[in-house]
């Protein structure tokens, strides 16, 4: 489709219908039209003129299951409403250029090997090697193209903006080459893959799930390799609830020792009985181990391996909740996760600052706005209401962003308590999506 075709299209009906389809939120979908519009001028004024496709790519929220992937855990998690758009165009001499809005444009020869380099780890042009290496390596149809990106996914927002990312860059090769014919679990694999082995970081494959299949998902990683996927119909708006995510706007710098340390940590108590992940290890037997653990390990591997267990149950119980639509039951759980990740998990804030703990000052002040929204006055008495709202940390934790699911009625005192004290726009109030990785035009 040709650029100026596409721009035509921007303001009908049908595309305005499809905008709404795809962003849910009515004053987020009439913003759409002039946002693509925007993208399509930057193409052409970068590239030129080509026969363009364009992709989008959800960002994500985890709802249960704090750090239980990587040890091929359980999860349940909900691509949203935030997304990266990509306007792309195939080359065929094997150079790939994505020029991401705000950011220098990246040039990468894919014509030849597709080895890692180390002066690419740490960066987005590994990511996109890492992807269109890790298709190739599963067969699929590769080739160079031009992209221009925009991103409403906040980076280290919890909203997981690297594995949009790289689900954008699979669905862009998938679009291209491949007659959209990659499947969302293979490109989530991919991007796994990706950001392990070419961008360094030791993940799980949550984040890149939830952003590539889209929708309210049960996973469970027990097999990575084949993960058992369902999908959980609930309607948050229904019940009354938002889901609001608040950016503390911490400092994600020389955290990754912090993030590392979970999963190693985890792994060194399954390394205690010859496994890999906890998974492996019946809780009993570490039960039985604690004071043999202790004195190899220390006290946080214990806690943290404890964690582990009760929120892998704490998954099932959330998902079970909302399958029958009890949400004070689900909100119950998703308190309990909170304190747990607080408690024993310890990634609310890292030990090597703790005079910066802008997400334990988040949460407290949710608990409290929170209880004093879920109260009402009868003769002079406060009165707690049946559905008050709850919030726990987001994502890998130690800095970010804290999730908050509200009462609709108490969504803007909520959201002005957290303006207030991380700036203006902090609290965005997000819409689960019912779509992964799609071609959009």
């Amino acid at each position: 489709m040709t650029l100026n075709h596409l721009k035509e299209k921007l303001t009908t009906p049908e595309t305005k219908e499809r905008f709404l389809d795809i962003y849910l939120d009515p004053d987020k979908a009439a913003k759409q039209p002039e946002r693509y519009a925007r993208a399509l001028d930057r193409f052409l004024e970068t590239y030129g003129d080509a026969d363009i496709s364009v992709f989008s790519a959800p960002g994500r929220t985890e709802v249960g299951g704090n750090h239980t992937d990587h040890q091929h855990g359980e999860v349940l998690a909900a691509s949203i409403n935030d997304d990266a758009v990509a306007v792309a165009a195939p080359r065929t001499d094997g150079a790939v250029n994505v020029l991401s809005e705000g950011y220098p444009r990246i040039t990468i020869d894919i014509s030849g090997e597709l080895h890692p380099i180390a002066e690419e780890e740490g960066t987005t042009a590994g990511l996109i090697r890492g992807m269109i290496a890790g298709l190739k390596e599963k067969n699929y149809t590769v080739g160079g193209f031009d992209a221009y990106v925009t991103s409403d996914v906040l980076g280290g927002s919890g909203l997981s903006s690297s594995a949009a990312f790289e689900t954008l860059m699979g669905t862009i090769i998938s679009g291209l080459y491949n007659d959209m014919t990659i499947d969302a679990v293979t490109i989530a694999k991919v991007g796994q893959f990706a950001e392990n082995v070419y961008f360094g970081k030791p993940c799980g494959l949550m984040d890149q799930m939830a952003c590539s299949v889209g929708s309210l998902c049960h996973m469970d990683f027990e097999d990575p390799e084949n993960p058992r996927i369902e999908r959980v119909d609930f309607d948050l708006s229904a019940a009354g609830f938002s889901l609001c995510i608040t950016d503390t706007k911490g400092s994600h710098a020389d955290l990754t020792p912090d993030y590392a340390a979970v999963p190693a940590e985890m792994k060194a108590v399954a390394g205690h009985f010859g496994k890999t992940v906890l998974r492996e290890v019946p809780e009993a037997e570490v039960m039985a181990e604690i004071p043999a653990l202790r004195a190899e390990l220390g006290d946080r591997p214990v806690l943290r391996a404890m964690h582990f267990y009760e929120e892998n149950r704490r998954v099932e119980q959330e998902v079970q909740s909302l399958q029958r639509g009890d949400i004070e039951a689900f909100l119950k759980n998703v308190q309990a996760s909170g304190n747990s990740s607080f408690k024993f998990l310890q990634n609310v804030y890292t030990s090597r600052d703790v005079m910066h703990q802008n997400v334990s000052l988040a949460l407290c002040v949710s608990e409290k706005v929170l209880k004093d929204a879920g109260t009402k006055e009868k003769n002079g008495t406060s009165i707690p209401c049946s559905s008050t709202g709850v919030a726990r940390v987001h994502g890998g934790g130690f800095a970010g962003t804290i999730q908050a699911f509200v009462p609709d009625s108490s969504v803007p005192s909520y959201r002005d308590a957290m303006d207030a004290i991380f700036g203006k726009g902090a609290c965005m109030v997000l819409k689960i999506r019912k779509y992964g990785g799609m071609k959009v035009f």
